[in-house]
């Protein structure tokens, strides 16, 4: 079945619904495409908040934003697209308050702020209260406010939809190619969609679950950065994972940063605060690299809890009403899984695999490049956490994450609003779905073969136990060979299911094909980068490399694995210093 729309949005989290707002109120035909109801989208997950120098509770400048930005990201960040972000969230925020969303508030009636992870005052001198939050809901009241605005303003939505192939026009999208639409597989009936479209943003998330333990929500499995890589666009930065301190142990759900920003702290099986030793100013408000670096560093000298590999995170001498009120959430979620009450008890915490810092290259405009050139894709955009365009370098600081998606979803909107105009609707073929409907028939109609859960299992351990907070030579080569060898066992899956209504296990049999392709190129930049920066942590190669590796990398797919290629950092303001706290 065939439409078109002039916009297309693959993607309905923070970063896709915001552009679809800008669009529709510019008058352009605009859909949204999300495998999920939108509101389900992972955006609602973010706790702690959304950061902008309001200066609402102490002094504070955009400036200062810009630089705690560029040196918690280990000065990988691009400078320049750095400064649009501190710069441009005051008025974002600012923006989402008057579209109603029900931020905390100060006695005087302002955006209540608080401290969080990496955040200075006067260029590191000590933390800053910068963060604006909702209690610990923020993603999920920016994601409520933005679906209903997207309501209101008439935007189309195609829910339950799995994109799986991207149309071009021209050529592909990485030899010059535009962009024409995607495929889209209905999941409620098994129908194909050609959808065409002047304009298309990718904004589907990360790919968290290719780790065993992991904040990510299950879905997401790097869907939008696969699908633009298979097309010959280049995957940038893709060594820096982020792990976020504190993970409930054992399956990875995040207690936010929100409870350390109120004061919380760490403490070892001695009942040290141990961070006083790692970052003696910040403490555990230290960017989040380094406070799961020294996590790691306390389990390994003997000092986990019980000998064992988790710390605890303490928050009891907060006190119940500022738990209650200020830390709802996270403080349900250690009663409900851990069976642990934080008023009187410390609560068991582990690092879990959180964000990418890597993904689809972009400009600052989020239009999709595709070389060391930056070259853009004429009619593909990336926005949120699936794309690099790169404010967080080697490291994202805490509550960057819904800046990022805010500011450059809004870019987004904006740009593909002016780049539609005047632009004819592109030509595809009448059978241009073919290939990928062979595809997944195939998948389909295999009657035995190898099993794709298990090879998402195994897939998580190898990239959990090798490719961590720390690496090393051995440890990635065997991670690699490993990859390599899950590669090929996925040519020859079947699925049980052989079905067409709700055929979830077709799906996430297509989604294992994605992990592995953001899994071979994280191996790939991880093994090549011989260096420590940020997130990326080479016990082998522990000192940062400027001379040799102040650059981006980029993977491009190949038939005997990933080409690695690089491109220099945009350099405007800050110049890299060591990172102390």
């Amino acid at each position: 079945m065939a439409r078109q729309h002039e916009a297309l949005i693959v993607g309905a989290g923070g970063a896709g619904l915001w552009a679809a707002l800008e669009l529709a109120k510019a008058g352009v035909d605009t859909a949204v495409l999300t495998k999920l109801y939108p509101t389900r989208s992972h955006t609602g997950a973010a706790q702690g908040g959304v950061c902008a120098a309001l200066g609402n509770q102490e002094e504070d400048h955009w400036e200062w934003h810009m630089f705690d930005t560029i040196k918690g990201g280990d000065y990988l960040v691009d400078q320049d697209a750095a400064e649009i972000l501190a710069r441009e969230a005051i008025e974002t925020v600012i923006e989402l308050e008057h579209m109603g969303l029900p931020f905390n508030r100060t006695p005087d009636g302002r955006i209540d702020q608080r401290r969080f992870g990496g955040h200075t005052r006067n260029f590191g001198e000590g933390p800053v209260r910068r963060a604006c939050y909702a209690v610990d809901r923020t993603g999920h009241m920016i994601l409520q406010t933005l679906y209903q605005q997207c309501i209101k303003h008439g935007v189309k939505f195609y829910d339950e939809y799995h994109v799986v192939d991207l149309l071009s026009e021209g050529g592909d999208l990485g030899s010059g190619g535009r962009a024409a639409g995607v495929i889209a597989y209905r999941i409620a009936d098994g129908e194909m969609h050609v959808i065409r479209s002047k304009a298309v943003l990718m904004a589907t998330g990360g790919f968290g679950r290719m780790f065993r333990i992991t904040s990510n929500a299950w879905s997401l499995t790097g869907d939008g950065a696969a699908l633009t890589y298979r097309h010959g666009v280049p995957m940038q930065d893709m060594e820096f994972y982020q792990f976020h301190p504190t993970g409930i142990v054992g399956i990875g759900i995040l207690l936010s940063e929100a409870a350390r920003g109120e004061g919380g702290t760490l403490l070892n099986d001695a009942g040290e605060r141990f961070m006083e030793r790692y970052a003696p100013t910040l403490m555990e408000l230290a960017p989040r690299d380094m406070v799961s670096r020294a996590m790691y560093q306390e389990i390994r000298a003997g000092r986990g809890i019980g000998g064992r590999d988790w710390v605890y995170l303490d928050v009891r001498h907060l006190g119940r009403k500022v738990i209650e009120e200020k830390l709802a959430d996270i403080t349900e979620f250690a009663r409900i899984y851990q069976g642990v009450e934080p008023i009187t008890e410390p609560v068991p915490v582990q690092p879990t695999a959180h964000y990418a810092m890597g993904g689809i290259p972009t400009d600052n405009d989020t239009r999709v490049i595709r070389d060391e050139h930056n070259t853009p894709v004429p009619g593909l955009y990336a926005a949120g956490e699936c794309a690099c365009v790169s404010v967080h370098g080697a490291n994202r600081l805490g509550t960057n994450s819904l800046v990022d998606l805010l500011v450059f979803g809004r870019r987004a909107g904006r740009r593909m609003a002016l780049d539609v105009k005047g632009v004819g609707m592109p030509d595809v073929a009448a059978d241009v779905q073919e290939p990928v409907v062979g595809e997944i028939e195939r998948l389909r109609s295999a009657r035995a073969g190898e099993n794709a859960a298990g090879i998402r299992k195994e897939l998580a351990d190898v990239m959990m136990d090798n490719v961590g907070v720390y690496r090393d030579e051995a440890l990635l080569t065997e991670a690699r060979t490993r990859v390599r060898e899950l590669r090929d066992r996925y040519s020859r899956v079947a699925v049980m299911d052989k079905g067409r209504t709700f055929n979830t296990d077709l799906l996430e049999a297509r989604e294992v094909g994605y992990l592995l392709d953001c899994a071979e190129t994280t191996v790939a930049a991880a093994l090549a980068r011989r260096e420590s920066r940020g997130a990326h942590a080479r016990e082998d190669f522990p000192d940062r490399d400027d001379a040799s590796w102040l650059v981006h990398s980029l993977a491009y797919r190949a038939e005997g694995g990933p080409v690695l290629r690089t491109k220099p950092v945009t350099i405007t303001t800050f110049q890299p210093k060591p990172r102390t706290y």
